[in-house]
């Protein structure tokens, strides 16, 4: 079983920046394709960003696209997502999201592991 836990999230104001990490703990002898995922309140869980397991493949939001950059430390199963010019829209919560065939995907049904979520919260 792989447990991912997310760090990083805070109240920040717009123009601001935030890091969030997430490292997958437990059975890490795979590679995993791993991404994050974002919830405001009262809609549907959107993708923001993924990675593929040797960082070949990576993908963005348009909505995130060239504010946000997600990086991992692959050797250690752990992903960041580095948080530029944040926006009140930007406010959720972040989760991670993790699959053990190493694809980096868009996709919420291709990921079966999932933390608990970071809140992001953007003021004006």
């Amino acid at each position: 079983q792989v447990q991912l836990v997310e760090s990083g999230g805070g109240l920040v104001q717009a123009g601001d920046s935030l890091r969030l990490s997430c490292v997958a703990l437990g059975r890490t002898d795979s590679s995993y394709g791993m991404g994050w995922f974002r919830q405001a309140p009262g809609k549907e869980r959107e993708f923001v960003a993924a990675i593929a397991w040797n960082a070949g493949t990576i993908y963005y939001s348009e909505s995130v696209k060239g504010r946000f950059t997600i990086s991992r430390d692959g050797g250690k199963n752990t992903i960041y997502l580095q948080m530029n010019s944040l926006k009140p829209e930007d406010t959720a919560v972040y989760y991670c999201a993790a699959n053990p065939w190493g694809l980096g995907s868009v996709r919420f049904a291709e990921y079966p592991y999932w933390g608990q979520g970071t809140q992001v919260t953007v003021s004006s």
